[in-house]
């Protein structure tokens, strides 16, 4: 996405910076919406908004250390290396909270807030979460926790109960397009990619950027070839899993065989049931991918399951 806001980032602001500015905001924040909408970057700016007290100017000092990264009211929470430093943590641990929470109990070095941002929240592990529960229930003034979270119900409700929501949505057609062909795009193209992500104009810039909708289309003829018998499951899932797009390929595998319940329809109930059951087994196989689950063979076990609910008269009607 662009450095500028998008015209819904815009809205989300305004709203964020008017409850700030009315005294509103309450310590607890959680920020959530689909993946892709640009809530990192509202809530980096709501911080510089916090800490510099109010619109920064350009030589600000507070503005100066957080671009550094070294504002010492400033703390983020992501993922972390694992202990042997390889790659990184698939989830956010008790140690991190216990740490943030210590943070947020002291004293503003610059005399104005403190802000702690965890992202992704729906990433703390179930052993953090009376930590992060304990952290929202001895607020201080001051102290504002923001929890950014792209799949919200992950994280128990006694969590969300304590927060207030700023709420990232799909904004209307008309206005994604127009801002996919602000950012540089073809409108015919920009059209299709925003069709195949289903309204998400995030994640259709990113695919037209980033040969998302090829990705998509190979994915599409690897489903017939298994659908078909003509690629085994074993190959094809060593492949989806080999490289750094396993998580697209399962996002598009599953808009795809969504799109084919649709066209299914009141025609075939016996398939449609099929491939709703199969999309959500293949949502299930992408959060298999946070874990220490082998993704190959979760995949193995997603495409056999694939030719399975293909297969019988009811799945020949549409040999595209």
């Amino acid at each position: 996405m662009s450095n500028a806001f998008s015209p819904w980032q815009q809205r989300a602001y305004a709203h964020a910076i008017s409850a700030l500015d009315a005294g509103r905001m309450g310590h607890g924040l959680m920020v959530c919406g689909p993946s892709g909408l640009g809530k990192r970057e509202v809530v980096e700016a709501m911080a510089r908004y916090v800490l510099c007290g109010g619109t920064p100017a350009p030589g600000d000092r507070n503005l100066q250390l957080l671009h550094a990264g070294t504002h010492p009211d400033m703390h983020r929470v992501s993922f972390i290396p694992t202990r042997d430093g390889s790659k990184l943590r698939t989830e956010i641990v008790i140690d991190q909270i216990r740490d943030l929470s210590q943070k947020l109990s002291l004293t503003p070095q610059y005399g104005r807030a403190v802000v702690a941002i965890v992202d992704p929240a729906d990433a703390v592990n179930r052993s953090a979460y009376n930590a992060l529960l304990k952290t929202l229930e001895e607020p201080a003034p001051g102290r504002y926790l923001w929890l950014i979270a792209s799949d919200v119900m992950r994280l128990p409700a006694t969590i969300r109960s304590r927060c207030q929501k700023l709420e990232f949505r799909l904004p209307a057609e008309e206005e994604a397009l127009q801002w996919l062909q602000v950012q540089g795009h073809d409108a015919k193209a920009a059209a299709q990619a925003l069709e195949a992500a289903r309204g998400h104009p995030g994640l259709a810039d990113e695919w037209l950027r980033n040969d998302g909708l090829a990705l998509r289309q190979e994915v599409a003829r690897d489903l017939e070839r298994v659908r078909r018998g003509e690629a085994g499951t074993v190959e094809t899932a060593q492949r989806w899993s080999g490289d750094e797009h396993a998580d697209l390929r399962l996002r598009h595998a599953a808009d795809l065989a969504l799109a084919q319940a649709a066209s299914a329809g009141l025609t075939d109930p016996a398939r449609l049931n099929k491939l709703a059951r199969w999309f959500d087994a293949a949502n299930r196989t992408r959060d298999l991918l946070r874990t220490t689950v082998r993704a190959d063979l979760a995949m193995v076990e997603l495409l056999s399951a694939w030719r399975e609910s293909n297969s019988g008269p009811s799945a020949h009607g549409d040999r595209r």
